[in-house]
């Protein structure tokens, strides 16, 4: 199957820990930049950046990318795409891929897949990616997302801490067990119509606790399928030190 979809970029300028980091220079290009060329490797037919910031705005239409200008008093990037299908009145079949504009360093391939991902499975509302965890200083990273699927591929929990528990079966040394020790990959698809209801729906306790917005699906009894990433996302950018390591990525890259 060979998924029809668009993406949206949620752009927002404020950022707490690297303000105006989607602007800040990667490599000769503003980070906006770098994801939009990351999102046109992809077969996505439209791709839009919904933001906040009218720097932002010029930054995108400079290299021919389409905009939108959104509220500014969005709590999360979800809100953001939600106000920007509704605005533009896509319908309510059509998927979505949420591409997080301080994700310069996502294949086209993955976001391809999270889209296939949510057309191939029947009962999901939501489609995501992950990887086997594979780094022992990731286990108890809480900024390492962890995620636990069932027989069928459908999540079971999200956490920032250590899921599952090894009661008896002690790992090996490296402390992970691979087969279900997994990381989330911050990538989502989801259809207008389920998207338009997901934010109208009561945050739930689980999701205040954890800050992971994906656990209220969950909580009001949505499913979320999710795929094994076939290629690595890189990092994406929170701290000065992310920025820096992605500036070196692309420098060797535009060599």
């Amino acid at each position: 199957m060979t998924a029809s979809f668009d993406v949206i970029i949620p752009a927002r300028y404020g950022a707490s820990r690297l303000p105006g980091k989607l602007l800040r220079d990667i490599a000769g290009k503003p980070m906006i930049h770098r994801t939009y060329e990351r999102a046109r490797e992809s077969k996505a037919e439209q791709i839009i950046v919904a933001t906040d910031d009218d720097g932002i705005a010029r930054a995108v239409e400079a290299v021919g990318g389409t905009v939108f200008l959104s509220q500014s008093e969005h709590a999360t990037g979800t809100d953001r795409i939600a106000e920007t299908v509704e605005n533009l009145r896509f319908e309510k079949n059509r998927i979505i891929v949420n591409l997080q504009g301080d994700e310069p360093c996502v294949p086209g391939g993955l976001i391809d897949q999270v889209a296939e991902c949510l057309a191939e499975a029947s009962e999901a509302e939501m489609a995501t990616v992950s990887l086997p965890l594979v780094r022992h200083e990731d286990v108890n990273d809480p900024s390492v997302v962890k995620v636990v699927v069932d027989r069928s591929g459908y999540a079971l929990y999200f956490s920032r801490a250590p899921i599952p528990f090894f009661r008896e079966d002690v790992p090996t040394d490296s402390g992970i067990h691979p087969r279900y020790m997994r990381r989330h990959i911050g990538l989502y698809a989801y259809r207008v119509g389920y998207l338009s209801r997901f934010v109208t729906l009561e945050p739930s306790p689980l999701e205040e606790v954890e800050k992971l917005e994906q656990l209220r699906a969950l909580w009001h009894g949505d499913r979320i399928a999710v795929a094994t990433a076939e290629s690595f996302p890189g990092p994406g950018v929170d701290t000065l030190a992310d920025l820096e390591e992605v500036i070196q990525i692309f420098e060797r890259r535009d060599r």
